[in-house]
């Protein structure tokens, strides 16, 4: 039985992938320090005597390295995660990404454990040859700018992982995830289905920053984790990069009429300047589409679910869980 460890296991993802991996009947353990992850995520894995969770900061090394010594690959999905955090904690951003990838690599590297680091599309920054391919040069904005921090923090664990590959042998890979959405997926930190549901649920205005005209590619977080689990049983995976999304693409302005359509809402769309919604001189990627060919080759990817059902999947959550 394979024992597999999910760092920021009771986040959106990871709390999904955990599900995924009991299925197939793995056993799971997860770490998660509750910092944007949520109890709540993992409530109804509790009783499965193959799931073991542990609140705790990965930073509390002597944990970690039990953890994974006593697993047999790892699944690194821990990060500062969503545009407003991002941008309001630039230190929490910079310090959780690095300095957390570095802990499991090293650790990971003593007993030679898989390890699956859950990179971004964010690091692909302000290019605009679309669609975006593994191979493609990086372009990111200037430091003084606060939002590329966490591209530039997640390039970092990039490059630390596949030099732990070269250099040590650790069969660690990377997976470029692709703006991943889904019921358990909160709006607190910028996510905008989520923000976009529940505005349209509560009647109030749908808040699309700047002229809407922003192209982005939603995928299904169920998707997401059977690749993610596919890719790291294959054994030809290591030392690569990986896009995982759905090439679907969408505006932002759509993506609110959409919203407003399957709600059956009367919400009007509002339209907010940057400025208005974080801070002067933000920058924003136009269009962010993944070419997927290389993970449709290697593990024979293709998402299932579509954009109209993903967020009739989100808006049945909202409606069942008001509180959330």
């Amino acid at each position: 039985m394979t024992k597999a460890l999910i760092t920021g296991g009771a986040g959106f993802i990871g709390s999904h992938l955990a599900e995924y991996l009991l299925n197939l009947g793995q056993e799971v353990y997860i770490i998660d320090d509750l910092s944007t992850g949520s109890i709540y995520n993992i409530q109804h894995l509790k009783e499965n005597p193959r799931f073991h969770y542990v609140i705790d900061t990965m930073m509390h090394e002597p944990v970690l390295a039990e953890l994974i010594d006593s697993c047999d690959v790892v699944y690194h999905l821990a990060a500062a995660v969503g545009v407003r955090l991002i941008v309001e904690s630039p230190i929490r951003t910079i310090e959780t990404n690095t300095k957390g990838t570095e802990l499991v690599l090293k650790w990971a590297a003593k007993k030679k454990k898989k390890v699956i680091i859950a990179s971004t599309s964010e690091v692909y920054g302000k290019s605009t040859k679309i669609p975006f391919t593994e191979t493609d040069d990086l372009l990111l904005g200037p430091s003084y700018k606060g939002r590329w921090s966490y591209a530039c923090s997640k390039l970092l664990d990039e490059f630390l992982g596949l030099a732990y590959y070269r250099e040590m042998g650790t069969p660690v890979l990377v997976a470029r995830l692709f703006n991943t959405v889904g019921p358990r997926q909160t709006g607190q930190y910028g996510m905008v289905i989520p923000r976009f549901v529940k505005q349209a649920l509560s009647g109030s205005h749908i808040t699309v920053y700047d002229d809407g005209q922003m192209v982005r590619a939603f995928s299904y977080v169920g998707d997401i984790v059977g690749a993610l689990e596919k890719l790291m049983a294959h054994p030809d995976t290591a030392g690569k990069i990986y896009n995982i999304g759905n090439p679907e693409p969408v505006t932002i302005e759509n993506l609110a009429r959409r919203v407003i359509e399957l709600t059956g809402s009367k919400s009007t769309i509002e339209y907010v300047p940057y400025i208005n919604a974080y801070t002067e001189g933000f920058e924003d990627i136009r269009e962010r589409v993944p070419d997927i060919t290389k993970v449709q080759k290697m593990i024979g990817f293709e998402p299932k679910v579509s954009l109209d059902e993903i967020l009739r999947r989100v808006i049945d959550h909202f409606r069942d869980n008001e509180n959330v």
